[in-house]
């Protein structure tokens, strides 16, 4: 009972810190604790409510290079996100991974709209040879570093979810992953009545193809039972 009531206090504690402004209490907690335990699971968004509300949606396509025979071949495209939200649709009781596709394709835009051209031109280039993600935090040096560190630490994160996601569609035999992140801004307010109103231009993130990332902790096995249960069946 212990035991329990200390894990319910610090969940609590948690998240009122995570969902709260910076402050002094929110560094008290020591390193990266408080992040490491919110994300991916617990982390919060209040982004529905005025006034600045959640007003655009956001796809993740991922595909990979299979070797087959010897041979390589690069696979279609898989709508991720549309297989997560599938899991939600029509569930009384969605399961909170269905949002990772969103949130991780959500963060990678956010933080590739930080960088400079010659940025964006270098996370173009394909990086996936031995020693890949030094040699791109290398290439991506320069005067203006303050949108870098955030942008590496989105792109590993997309990067080892593509990952998973390709050992479950494709099987072990994956190479290398590609991702697109997409975000297109819904109507305007202001014309929302108007008949012939158009949503604004699709936004798209183009980057080069990526070795592949597994951290310490990831299962294949169980992120394809959940990715493979969902109603849009995309799995071999």
């Amino acid at each position: 009972m212990v035991v329990a009531l200390v894990m319910t206090a610090w969940h609590v504690a948690a998240s009122f810190l995570w969902i709260a402004p910076a402050g002094p209490a929110r560094d008290a907690v020591p390193g990266d604790a408080l992040r490491s335990y919110m994300l991916p699971m617990y982390g919060q968004s209040w982004s529905v409510f005025a006034p600045a509300p959640i007003n655009g949606d956001h796809r993740l396509d991922i595909r990979a290079v299979v070797v087959e025979n010897g041979e390589e071949r690069v696979t279609d495209w898989v709508r991720a996100t549309d297989v997560e939200i599938s899991l939600s649709r029509h569930n009384l009781f969605p399961p909170r991974a269905a949002n990772l596709a969103i949130n991780v394709s959500s963060a990678h835009k956010s933080a590739y709209d930080d960088l400079n051209d010659d940025h964006e031109a270098v996370v173009a280039v394909d990086y996936v040879q031995d020693e890949w993600q030094p040699r791109l935090e290398e290439d991506l040096e320069s005067d203006d570093d303050g949108a870098v560190d955030p942008y590496l630490e989105a792109e590993e994160e997309l990067t080892a979810y593509a990952t998973q996601v390709a050992y479950a569609v494709w099987g072990e035999n994956v190479a290398r992953v590609q991702f697109q992140t997409t975000r297109q801004n819904v109507v305007p307010f202001a014309e929302r009545n108007e008949p012939d109103a158009q949503k604004p231009p699709l936004q798209v993130v183009n980057t080069g193809w990526r070795g592949l990332i597994e951290r310490d902790g990831q299962s294949r096995e169980q992120f394809a039972n959940y990715f493979c249960s969902a109603p849009e069946d995309v799995c071999s």
